[in-house]
This record gives C-alpha cells, sequence and structure tokens, in this order.
C-alpha cells in the first residue's frame, strides 16, 4: 500500500507540474503569436524587395489569407532627453495599425501610429524604461541610421547620419525580451529614414486556417524561389527548440523521482522474496519453474505501480481541471495572473503513463528472485 500511495503521488505530480508548464508556455505562445505573424515572406536574397507582381496580387484573393501587412525592419539608434539606445524599429502599414493584436498589449497610452497627420511610435516598456520615455512627455524621440551611399564628410560620421523624429504614443508588453528591443513605427516614416522609396523587408501574413506543411508548401511555390516563406516556429527556432527541451527536462526530472518512489517497490519484493521463501520451494515441488516464479514476482510489483498509477492519474487529471476551472491556487501578486494557468494534454497523460509503468516493470523485474540458487546465497 506504501509503495502504491509513493507512485499515485509521483504520478499525480509529473501530470500538475507538467500541465501548469503548458499553462505557462501557451501564454507564452499566444504573446509571441500577436507579435509574429503566421506566415512572414522575406527575400531569399538581399534585405529589401518590392512587392509587386502576379504572386503577390494572388496572395490578395486567396481565401485562407485574413490580413497582409507590409513592414520594413532595420537597427537603429535611438536618442531621447540625453540618453542613446540601440533597437529592431519596425515600419508597418496602416493595416497593421489598424488590426494588430498588440493593441492588447498597451500598457499606457493608446495603440495608434498617427494623432492626425503627427506621426507617433509604440515603444516596449523595456525600452522605454531604458530612455526614460513617457507617452505624455512632449520631447520627441530621434531615431538614426546612416544614410544610403553617404561616405564620413569632414564634418564627422554624424553628419553621415539621416534621422526622423517620432513622439511616443504608447507603451507596449509582450515580453521581458522583446520589450526591451520593441519600436514600431508608421512604414512611411522608416522608409524616410532608410532612404527607400517603395521597399519593405517582410510581408506578414494572418490566416483564418491552421498553419502546416502544406499551406506553406504551396505559398512558398506561390511566390517561387526568390522568396522564403517562414511559420511561427521557423521564425524563432532557438526559443520553440527551448521550449521542448525544457518541458522534456522537467519530465525527466520527474521522471527520476518517480523511480526514487518506486525503490519501495524494490524493498517490498525482496523482503516477500524472503518471507515467501518457502511457498516458492513448494510451488517448485509441484512442478513450478524458476521463470514462472520470477513471473510471479515481478507481475505483482508491476501490479502495484499500476496500482498507484490509476490512482495518479485520477488524482492529477482531477487537480489539473479544477485548477484550470477554478484556479484555487492563486498567483503571487505583480504577475498579471490571477491563478496558476493549467493546461491538461493528452500527450502528457501518455508520456506520464508510459514512463511510470516502464519504471514499475524495470523495478519489478529487478526485485523478481532469479533462482533457486540466488535464494541460497
Amino acid at each position: 500500500m506504501i509503495s502504491a500511495v509513493g507512485m499515485a503521488i509521483g504520478t499525480a505530480a509529473l501530470i500538475l507540474i507538467l500541465s501548469i508548464y503548458n499553462g505557462f508556455d501557451r501564454i507564452i505562445r499566444d504573446n509571441i503569436s500577436d507579435l509574429d505573424p503566421d506566415v512572414l515572406v522575406t527575400p531569399a536574397h538581399g534585405k529589401y524587395f518590392i512587392p509587386e507582381g502576379p504572386a503577390f496580387e494572388a496572395l490578395l484573393d486567396d481565401p485562407r489569407i485574413v490580413r497582409i501587412s507590409s513592414v520594413l525592419e532595420e537597427e537603429v539608434f535611438l536618442h531621447y532627453d540625453g540618453r542613446q539606445e540601440l533597437a529592431r524599429a519596425k515600419g508597418v502599414d496602416a493595416v497593421y495599425e489598424q488590426e494588430s493584436p498588440l493593441a492588447a498589449h498597451v500598457v499606457e497610452g493608446s495603440f495608434a501610429l498617427h494623432d492626425g497627420d503627427v506621426a507617433q511610435a509604440a515603444v516596449g516598456v523595456g525600452l522605454a524604461r531604458k530612455l526614460g520615455i513617457r507617452p505624455r512627455f512632449v520631447e520627441p524621440l530621434t531615431l538614426y541610421f546612416p544614410r544610403r551611399g553617404a561616405r564620413i564628410p569632414l564634418a564627422g560620421p554624424a553628419a553621415a547620419l539621416g534621422s526622423i523624429k517620432l513622439h511616443p504614443g504608447c507603451l507596449l508588453s509582450i515580453s521581458a525580451t522583446d520589450d526591451e528591443q520593441l519600436l514600431l513605427v508608421p512604414l512611411d516614416r522608416m522608409r524616410t529614414l532608410l532612404g527607400l522609396q517603395d521597399e519593405v523587408s517582410g510581408i506578414e501574413l494572418r490566416l483564418g486556417v491552421p498553419t502546416d506543411r502544406r499551406l506553406l508548401r504551396s505559398l512558398q511555390e506561390q511566390l517561387g524561389p526568390d522568396f522564403v516563406v517562414r511559420d511561427r516556429v521557423q521564425q524563432n527556432p532557438a526559443l520553440y527548440k527551448m521550449m521542448r527541451y525544457e518541458k522534456l527536462a522537467i519530465y525527466l526530472i520527474l521522471l527520476f523521482v518517480v523511480i526514487i518512489i518506486a525503490t519501495n517497490i524494490l524493498g517490498s519484493l525482496s523482503m516477500l522474496a524472503i518471507a515467501k521463501r518457502d511457498d516458492m520451494q513448494t510451488l517448485r515441488a509441484l512442478g513450478a519453474t524458476d521463470r514462472l516464479v520470477r513471473r510471479i514476482f515481478i507481475w505483482e510489483g508491476w501490479l502495484v505501480s499500476l496500482s498507484g498509477l490509476a490512482a495518479g492519474l485520477l488524482i492529477g487529471v482531477g487537480l489539473a481541471l479544477a485548477q484550470q476551472h477554478l484556479g484555487i491556487v492563486k498567483m503571487p501578486g505583480g504577475f498579471g495572473l490571477q491563478a496558476y494557468p493549467v493546461v491538461l494534454q493528452a500527450g502528457d497523460l501518455l508520456w506520464t503513463a508510459a514512463g511510470v509503468a516502464a519504471v514499475g516493470i524495470l523495478i519489478s523485474s529487478l526485485a523478481a528472485p532469479r533462482s533457486q540458487a540466488a535464494e541460497g546465497v
């Protein structure tokens, strides 16, 4: 009973902790999905291109595509009230400005890149903290970028820099990493800064259907080899790979804890083998082989672990669903969440069941007596 209860606790802990990780993972993915498009089209060679031709006209008529936005990204130098920083400025068009989900991430001000005819900038809270930016301040934000083809003049390197001035319109909070570099500006002002006419660095597509390999292949064939089509995972391969590895590490650590708990089965079966030595001799006298006796102990140990597994699955699923729908355990203040997020996934249940069952059969095999001579020893 003690061994079964221990396995049940270990199984329930596996399900609960993996489900909590899924909850935080979903929050991160949702925030990233608001910043990154479903599909990003970039040039295969060079940094900029002009989105024109039959292929791009076909994108406008594609029923799978809900929104198409032109963007222009570049690393720029910022100056605000005596402070300087580098940032990844992103120029966006009117479609992006009107329909972007980033409006839900505004922490101060209002999401608008134009106040009448006055151009404004949306700034990440981390970047704003470094520069001391507040939307209600009248001090303009200055963006600098080297002029195309400009040489260093006698007046100094600063004279070769193009610049634009924008007033901060709002502060955005996406994630700690993005907030340190996030800067959105109107597309036409970004082109002015870079000395471009109609060029863009990418086309962002928001889809009305799930993104899969078939859809990406279809878009890639439509646009041709001069462009690269990437989904969210391909846009941030390091981030998504790190998240998968983190979950795998959590699973292996908790499974190791289950292995430690399962040593109770090893001890109980070893003691049982000593207590039942006379009964095993009786079975052998009746014709039982060493293999049959060993199988009896293996099945007994495995049934103990399976009973704990079944109870742990019920307890873990019940607690996870209760937290998911009722929010019983609250989050500490300052995280923006009322309760710990929980997302129960069928894949976690299958991996948990397989892992605990494998641990049970392994421990039972180690504890079962191997031969009559071994018992005598």
